[in-house]
């Protein structure tokens, strides 16, 4: 990377060089072994299609043991509206095979980084289309609703290991632990506290409410110009369903993001079928995707 450390990237290059590229970004605490990331790959290369999954930065995991993951070289993790590093990635990808089409999907916080990258970029030309699935667009009103209900089992899953790289990157780095509070991060119970004591200093923003409203994804969608798909559950845990108006809202003005509402799938859930389930909201993406260059002969 430009500053000098490093991330990994896993390739399933099973197909044809100029074959469509899909680039995948995972949620919280994910990596390329995630399931949803592994059924992405899968499809893609069904599809005939070259795939990569991107890990973010603390976020790799060592094949040998997946509970390890893989630390990184400088004082900095990964976070919601983290979208330096997706874009070097994109750039990156584009550069080495400029005549494959590349698309991009997104889940969870992966997809609300891509919603962000493409707002920040409405003219962009590197991503041909783009796919999500339940993307936190509020950080702040999803923090809040986290915080009730079934919301808590996953905070305390999610915290146990972002507490961890927090404080072991205070211990590894002193600039990190200029900025870090270690105690306050031990302590945290909720993704605000989390947030106001290691992820906000640590990434420059000013507490956990300033990165929330620079670092959600609603307030970029409006510029998107970038064809895009995303896809919400009304039960998501991780987001009131109140704030999918807004999202559906903010669609209308761009006039190139579609948004699908169901009312069941929870959080990257989505599960279809009985005997032989489905993951639906992959496949729907992903057929998406290559309706979308087929209808405007990419590919």
């Amino acid at each position: 990377m430009p500053d000098g450390d490093e991330i990994l990237l896993d390739h399933v290059d099973t197909a044809a060089p100029g074959a469509p590229r899909l680039l995948i970004f995972h949620g919280l605490e994910g990596s390329s072994f995630s399931v949803y990331v592994q059924g992405f790959l899968g499809l893609a290369r069904r599809r005939a299609w070259n795939a990569t999954a991107m890990n973010f930065r603390s976020c790799a995991r060592r094949p040998e043991k997946r509970s390890a993951w893989i630390p990184n070289r400088r004082p900095r993790l990964y976070h919601s509206g983290e979208t330096s590093d997706p874009g070097f990635v994109i750039s990156l990808l584009a550069a080495r095979q400029p005549e494959a089409p590349l698309v991009a999907v997104g889940a969870s916080l992966g997809g609300n980084i891509l919603l962000k990258w493409l707002g920040e970029n409405p003219d962009q030309k590197l991503v041909a289309a783009a796919g999500t699935i339940s993307v936190p667009f509020d950080l702040g009103a999803g923090g809040r609703y986290m915080e009730t209900g079934l919301g808590r089992y996953y905070v305390e899953h999610l915290l146990r290991t972002l507490r961890r790289k927090a404080v072991d990157a205070a211990a590894q780095f002193p600039e990190a632990a200029r900025l870090i509070d270690v105690e306050g991060a031990r302590r945290a119970k909720t993704f605000f506290d989390f947030d106001e004591a290691a992820n906000a200093p640590l990434h420059g923003f000013t507490g956990a409410a300033d990165y929330y409203a620079r670092s959600s994804s609603l307030g970029y969608i409006a510029r998107i110009r970038t064809p895009t798909l995303c896809i919400s559950a009304e039960d998501d845990p991780f987001l009131p369903a109140s704030v999918l108006g807004e999202v559906e809202r903010e669609a209308r003005r761009s006039g190139t993001v579609s948004v699908m509402r169901t009312r069941h799938g929870g959080h990257v859930g989505f599960i279809a079928g009985t005997v032989r389930p489905r993951y639906w909201a992959e496949e729907k993406v992903v057929g998406w995707l290559g309706e979308r260059m087929a209808r405007e002969k990419i590919g």
